[in-house]
């Protein structure tokens, strides 16, 4: 069955949810940064505090979100999206519990990838 303005409607949706889960992670580590401390990669927190790279990648992911929202050149913003998600993965094989999650959201960035706005 062809529904008028279901790609859109698809377009839409994969945006605001991936705009969802990267505003409430950016709001959460920004308001409680020792939780999520232990997701940095140990190399980079030889260089900067790990409290600071927290607020940078937050500050990130707040972008991250305002261009999602946006709705302009989401292919770009969805590749961003696979990167930083399958990052988390794999610099976090200790924390597959939670991070097993990123794997379906970075699915999802890749199938906004392909959608037509």
């Amino acid at each position: 069955m062809k529904i008028p303005g279901r790609s859109q409607l698809v377009h839409f949706l994969l945006r605001v949810s991936l705009a969802f889960v990267f505003g409430y992670a950016a709001l959460s580590s920004l308001l409680h940064p020792l939780a999520w401390i232990g997701f940095m990669p140990t190399f980079l927190t030889h260089i900067l505090a790990a409290e600071t790279l927290v607020k940078i990648f937050a500050v990130y992911e707040v972008l991250l979100v305002g261009w999602l929202l946006i709705g302009r050149y989401t292919r770009y913003a969805a590749v961003l999206c696979m990167l930083t998600l399958g990052g988390i993965v794999i610099m976090n094989p200790h924390a597959l519990l939670i991070t097993f999650r990123d794997i379906g959201l970075a699915i999802a960035a890749l199938a906004l990838f392909f959608a037509e706005p």
